[in-house]
């Protein structure tokens, strides 16, 4: 973890209430896709932790939505704007596992780190499927930018409004993938675990305090112990998990 100083260098709308910032900074704590950032707001008591997108050199890029005033209050922020941040939080994604051909599996704005994971995937040769979850066909995003990296993609929406119809395990078939990754809210990771024949990764998001394992505010039960989402997370392999009732 190491905490500095970010430079806004851009806040677009991807959709309605997605949006897209990129960071100037220190990035060199980064290390893993599926790793995040926690942003100090100002008059915001805790800080707002937001999954890394992709790294290159110096620019970090988040992908966040608008649901509070945290991130209503950085979606109104310009070019310029400084953030003070606590950078290379999280365990990330384990990619030596992955085997040939794994398959990435992203509902809504657990759709962002995946992107991360795809690229370096690819780069070490890995034939790469991914499968993102929407609501409607208003909501999607991304889907040309993990084309362009050379991965299979399909997308599915609940309402059918575009791509497949219905959710993110409807898409996902029998066999034909090596390993899976996946990020999104807890009734998508449970429905991909119960359909899911293979070995696996899943991202959890927790609602935390301080974001680096000092207040024990985001502990969960595993197969292995207690382990703290900000800390030992927010990557459990699929062996380790106990789903709370």
């Amino acid at each position: 973890m190491k905490q500095c100083q970010f430079e806004v260098t851009e806040n677009i709308s991807l959709t309605d209430t997605v949006k897209r910032m990129k960071l100037r900074g220190d990035t060199s704590t980064i290390i893993r896709p599926g790793q995040f950032i926690n942003i100090k707001l100002d008059g915001m008591f805790l800080r707002r932790p937001i999954s890394v997108c992709d790294v290159e050199d110096d620019i970090l890029t988040i992908i966040y939505k608008i649901v509070g005033k945290g991130t209503e209050l950085m979606s109104r922020m310009k070019s310029g704007t400084m953030l003070d941040v606590l950078s290379g939080l999280g365990n990330g994604y384990d990619t030596s596992v992955s085997g040939d051909s794994p398959l990435l599996i992203g509902g809504g704005v657990g759709v962002p780190p995946l992107y991360m994971l795809a690229k370096k995937l690819i780069s070490e040769g890995k034939n790469v499927t991914v499968i993102l979850g929407f609501n409607t066909k208003d909501e999607v995003f991304y889907e040309s930018e993990f084309t362009n990296l050379g991965a299979d993609v399909t997308v599915a929406t609940a309402d059918g409004s575009y791509g497949i119809r219905g959710f993110v395990t409807d898409a996902m078939t029998d066999g034909g993938y090596s390993y899976f990754y996946t990020c999104g809210p807890e009734l998508m990771l449970k429905a991909v675990y119960s359909k899911s024949d293979t070995s696996g990764q899943f991202s959890f998001e927790e609602r935390m305090g301080c974001g680096f394992g000092a207040c024990m505010g985001c502990s969960c039960k595993t197969v292995t112990g207690n382990k703290r989402i900000c800390k030992e997370g927010p990557v459990l392999t699929k062996e380790d998990i106990i789903w709370q009732a």
